[in-house]
């Protein structure tokens, strides 16, 4: 039974993290022992018209044997609106029994906000929020924000069922760094269809000196084999205890396929305890987004918990 709590525990753990990264400022810790978040959805960041709060407790049994217990906060949200919105998140977590469904039911939600707002009826007034936060960084630890090799990128549809391994270098793009205390982080992308890509990517991205000199170098990736209908995912932690798998975790909620993501840690001196993990999701999650990888929710839940694991998690202290 412990050992269930415990795995409960990490999969919630896992799951909490990757929401911050992905919502950032919009996912709020209520009751951090308890479990209890809140996250506030908009129909649009830039000019929200409807607002709508969701708060939600993870219990014990979560995500394995029960939902999550959630609350709904809207005043205009009434009557049957409010009960059709909570059927739907229902029916979300019964099709993806023993699956992390906060995303589904937050991209859900978001979903009928934006159909709200397409109606000619006006929204009610919401404060427009404004504020923005900028990232420095440093020049000398910055790679250049373009692929690879781009002359040489490749001309395919990844979400076509290839029966012949393609066994050209993919084009890397390398995204925005994120220092904080001295250490910097900094995620490196490529689309892939096959392991041997994999590893031709990794062996390309250490040709480089500076990336080669990272005190951890922690890659996931995902492809989608059409012909069985799962996933052939794995990861690497490089010597950052489990930052591998909470990596993967990420890209699972997002529900990416046919990519690869590297995120380099160049270590500053000072330990960051937690605020690493963060670090290594949002630098993934920002190049993500840039490159058009994340997938709608209706096509998330269809896909979720189809995967094929070969996970190679070294477990090693933050140094």
């Amino acid at each position: 039974m412990a050992e269930g709590d415990a795995g409960s525990d990490q999969r919630q753990n896992e799951e909490i993290e990757a929401m911050a990264a992905i919502y950032g400022e919009e996912w709020c810790v209520i009751d951090d022992c308890a479990k209890i978040f809140c996250i506030r959805i908009s129909d649009d960041i830039d000019d929200p018209k409807w607002t709508l709060c969701l708060q939600v407790m993870l219990p014990n049994e979560y995500p394995g044997t029960a939902p999550p217990i959630y609350q709904l906060n809207a005043p205009w949200l009434q009557g049957q609106e409010r009960a059709d919105l909570s059927n739907s998140l229902e029916e979300i977590y019964i099709q993806n029994i023993g699956e992390s469904i906060l995303y589904l039911w937050v991209e859900k939600i978001r979903d009928v906000l934006i159909q709200k707002s397409q109606m000619t009826e006006p929204g009610p007034d919401v404060k427009k929020k404004t504020e923005e936060e900028d990232i420095e960084c440093e020049d000398d630890l910055i790679l250049a924000c373009q692929p690879e090799n781009p002359v040489k990128a490749l001309d395919f549809d990844v979400s076509e069922n290839r029966t012949i391994e393609i066994e050209e270098l993919p084009p890397i793009d390398h995204g925005i760094p994120i220092t904080d205390r001295r250490s910097t982080f900094q995620a490196h992308l490529a689309p892939v269809v096959c392991p041997k890509q994999v590893k031709m990517v990794l062996a390309k991205l250490y040709e480089n000196k500076k990336i080669a000199s990272a005190t951890h170098n922690i890659y996931a990736y995902r492809i989608y084999c059409e012909d069985k209908q799962t996933f052939l995912q794995d990861c690497e932690d490089d010597g950052e205890t489990a930052a591998g798998g909470r990596l993967l975790h990420l890209m699972e909620i997002l529900n990416v396929k046919n990519v690869m993501v590297v995120v380099s840690r160049w270590y500053g001196g000072i330990l960051l305890g937690p605020d690493r993990f963060k670090h290594i999701n949002n630098c993934a999650r920002n190049i993500l987004v840039e490159k058009n990888y994340t997938s709608s929710p209706e096509e998330s839940s269809k896909t979720l918990g189809k995967n094929k694991k070969v996970r190679k998690d070294k477990k090693r202290s933050e140094h």
